[in-house]
């Protein structure tokens, strides 16, 4: 079945501490979980690596969200939206299910 999410898709948070917050999908991770930009911030207590040049220290970094608790953000509403799928000429293509924008 194909990604109902895909990188750089505009999301918004659904539940959980980040609720109602918009981002852009920068990874998605194999275990249903993707990394949004500037959502879900932790604290890293990062060990200094001299073979790499890193050093070390706390910092902060996005961490993975489950794909349940986001949802794709319609443009024209500005509000979280359900994906389907139709084919067009061959293809598959995704589409909002309120107003049958393709995206």
């Amino acid at each position: 079945m194909a990604s109902k999410i895909r990188l750089n898709d505009k999301v918004i948070v659904l539940t959980g501490k980040d609720k109602k917050k918009i981002g852009l999908v920068i990874k998605i991770l194999s275990n249903d979980k993707v990394i949004v930009k500037g959502i879900n911030i932790i604290t890293k207590h990062q060990k200094p690596i001299p073979s790499q040049n890193k050093t070390g220290g706390i910092i902060k970094i996005e961490s993975g969200i489950h794909i349940s608790n986001i949802a794709i953000l319609n443009p024209k509403t500005n509000k979280p939206d359900r994906i389907g799928f139709k084919f067009k000429n061959g293809k598959k293509i995704r589409f909002l299910k309120s107003n049958n924008l393709y995206i």
